[in-house]
């Protein structure tokens, strides 16, 4: 990647984003993160219309224009762009059907130097059709090798979560498919990265990757079945760094720690002793306060 032109990038308006879905969108969703493939767990409740239920990560592919970093107008050398890390806040719970606009910003730069990555951060906001706020979510490229144009090396942000070294007080495997990225992809995210051998080997990998939302998206799964009693409706906030890319068929072991309210979460491929997600965080039952309305 050329080293990064960020007044360029920073002049760049994401489009907004205008989604009405419907319980068709949230079941494909729900298979794009692999739910119905484990006969060990009960996953009814998000893949069939009966007393359907949407998996809270599902906002990830709500009131976005997509990925917007193959626009030409970006001037980014997109399929070198790593994502590393993702958080949700959620407001309220989501439902399997609804109206949803997405606001999106470029946000703040780091420089890591010469040769070495820029680092971007990426806020949205997710309001419904009355303006009520949804959530929050925010997110960290990796623009690889895209370092030497000046800037503060770091984002600002509190340090990094550090799993415990004590065992787990929760674990659960969730096998991933091999046509797992072909069915993400259909909500949204039509990156080739994940779909075509040519393109994964131009970003330096050997085969084309799961996206890193669905992997996330597999980690909510088994916090929902760990924290939540199977129901993902009180799930309500998200945060993790991705380490390392899943690699279609992967079996997923996410274990957690629970110290009264506050869970911290990793996940590690577990056929390759590889950690794909690591220092994650998430709350059950906690849902943000929408902002005060202004008065007058």
């Amino acid at each position: 990647m050329p080293v990064l032109d960020a007044e360029r990038l920073l002049r760049y308006k994401v489009p907004g984003a205008h989604d009405v879905y419907d319980p068709r969108d949230t079941i494909l969703y729900a298979l794009g993160t692999g739910a119905g493939l484990a006969p060990h767990v009960d996953e009814l409740n998000l893949v069939f219309e009966r007393d359907l239920k949407a998996l809270p990560t599902i906002a990830f592919v709500l009131g976005t224009p997509g990925f917007w970093a193959m626009d030409p107008a970006v001037g980014l050398d997109w399929p070198r762009i790593l994502h590393g890390e993702q958080s949700l806040v959620l407001y309220r719970p989501l439902q399997a059907q609804g109206e949803i606009i997405g606001s999106t910003r470029v946000g703040e730069l780091a420089d890591k130097g010469p040769g070495k990555p820029a680092l971007l951060r990426i806020y949205r906001t997710l309001t419904d059709e009355s303006g009520a706020k949804v959530a929050d979510i925010t997110e960290v490229w990796v623009l690889r090798e895209a370092g030497g144009f000046g800037g503060e090396r770091a984002l600002a942000g509190p340090p990094p979560v550090i799993v415990p070294e004590t065992p787990p007080t929760h674990s659960v495997d969730l096998p991933t498919s091999l046509q797992q990225a072909l069915i993400y992809r259909l909500s949204g995210d039509r990156n080739p990265l994940h779909v075509e051998a040519e393109t994964a080997r131009v970003g330096g990998f050997d085969q084309p990757i799961l996206h890193g939302l669905s992997s996330l998206g597999l980690a909510a799964r088994a916090l929902v079945h760990m924290h939540c009693g199977g129901d993902p409706m009180r799930l309500s906030s998200i945060a993790a760094r991705f380490t390392a890319p899943v690699v279609p068929g992967d079996t997923i072991r996410t274990q957690s720690w629970q110290d009264a309210d506050r869970i911290v979460f990793q996940s590690i491929a577990i056929e390759r002793g590889v950690v794909v997600i690591d220092g994650g965080t998430a709350t059950v039952d906690r849902f943000a306060n929408p902002p005060a309305t202004p008065s007058g």
